[in-house]
């Protein structure tokens, strides 16, 4: 470890030589896990420490004779994913030490390992009301030609007491790009709401208009009258306006989704139907927990679930339940690739961001073939007992 006798010079080195290796590191599948569905992996793929060393620390020994940390990392999480001229591209959350969060690119050749951080810092235009924070950028490749980068922009609530400073209002940012440098910010999201999360545009046009998934909020925090996970339309892009929201996926009493639930990324179209990963969250003692959960809709009318397995999909396990916001899984990026293998990319407690691989088959045998919620505890008792009777009958 670096000590303060070093001199300049030699910590500078002895950080090269760390950061190098933590990007290089390969990763490996975890042998302990195993569900049939999907393989984890034994590492995070980011973490704060993948932030390249110019974006912290000023390297000038004139400047900075003992090369302190200028401007610190919290975390890296909930990022959004693409597959990019044959690589794997994250757009990523960044939270600095003063709680901003703002994005950066990090490209890998595989998906799995040895993401590396492009130049520098996405740069996103502010509206006339400028953003507080940031975060959480969901990637849609749309059948117009664009990507669409769709995010939660923070502000200070204008109504709040003189003394208040924590009450925030969540919109719905939106920009778009052609080559995830140079991002045009587009007007927010108008809809009938009060406060926006969790929107997803979906990559086709339906009826000749975009389509988007919301998640309708009373406040910044709590659901409220929220119903759960909407649905809305509208004719551009150019100062989107959802006139009518309409809830397709429900928040349901003593379940995994039971006080929110929200689209994670951009849903994965099949031969059976659209794919779809979204967050539930509960209340617990240890506070709010958030799982992944799966679902599919119908091809032709994406409002409608045609399938819809019980319980989650993913948890945290293991040191994935420790982190700045504990008990926490969370994704808004997945990506699909040509030979039906699927990147599921998600955030553990809102600090490191990790990777599963699936294929699209795996997902629909889970989706189609699993039993849907029990409703109630003699209701699940009979959903095992009929399991362990097919077993029985091998």
């Amino acid at each position: 470890m670096p000590t303060m006798h070093n001199t300049f010079e030699s910590q500078l080195k002895l950080l090269r030589d760390q950061h190098d290796m933590l990007l290089s590191t390969p990763n490996v599948e975890d042998s302990e896990f195993y569900n049939g569905i999907i393989t984890r992996y034994a590492s995070p793929i980011i973490t704060a420490a993948h932030v390249p060393l110019e974006w912290r620390y000023d390297l000038s020994p004139e400047r900075n004779p003992f090369l302190q940390e200028r401007l610190g990392v919290n975390a890296v999480c909930n990022s959004g994913a693409i597959e990019w001229e044959g690589k794997i591209a994250l757009v990523c959350r960044i939270e600095g030490v003063d709680r901003k969060s703002f994005f950066g690119v990090a490209m890998s050749p595989n998906g799995i390992e040895n993401f590396e951080f492009i130049e520098e810092p996405c740069v996103i235009p502010e509206t006339e009301i400028p953003d507080t924070n940031i975060y959480d950028m969901r990637l849609t490749r749309h059948e117009d030609g664009c990507v669409y980068g769709l995010f939660c922009t923070e502000r200070k609530d204008p109504k709040a007491p003189s003394g208040d400073t924590s009450s925030a209002v969540a919109q719905c940012g939106i920009v778009r790009t052609k080559d995830l440098c140079n991002w045009e910010r587009l007007p927010d999201l108008v809809t009938p709401s009060a406060q926006q999360r969790n929107v997803v545009l979906h990559p086709e046009f339906l009826k000749g208009q975009y389509a988007l998934y919301t998640r309708p909020q009373d406040s910044f925090i709590d659901a409220g009258s929220g119903g759960g996970l909407g649905w809305g339309l509208t004719p551009t892009m150019d100062g989107a306006c959802v006139e009518k929201e309409t809830v397709i996926e429900p928040r349901v009493y003593h379940t995994i989704k039971e006080s929110k639930n929200g689209q994670g990324p951009s849903p994965i179209k099949t031969e059976k139907g659209w794919l779809h990963l979204a967050h539930g969250v509960r209340n617990c003692a240890a506070g709010l927990r958030y799982v992944l959960y799966l679902f599919v809709t119908d091809l032709d009318d994406p409002r409608q679930i045609i399938a819809a397995p019980g319980g989650y999909f993913l948890a945290p396990e293991g040191e994935e339940r420790v982190g700045d916001v504990s008990n926490v899984l969370f994704s808004n990026g997945w990506v699909k690739r040509e030979d039906g293998s699927v990147l599921i990319y998600y955030a553990s407690s809102d600090t490191r961001m990790h990777v599963a691989t699936t294929t699209v088959d795996r997902l629909l045998d889970y989706a189609f073939n699993t039993p849907p919620d029990s409703s109630r505890s003699a209701e699940a008792v009979r959903q095992r007992i009929e399991l362990i009777s097919k077993n029985r009958c091998q």
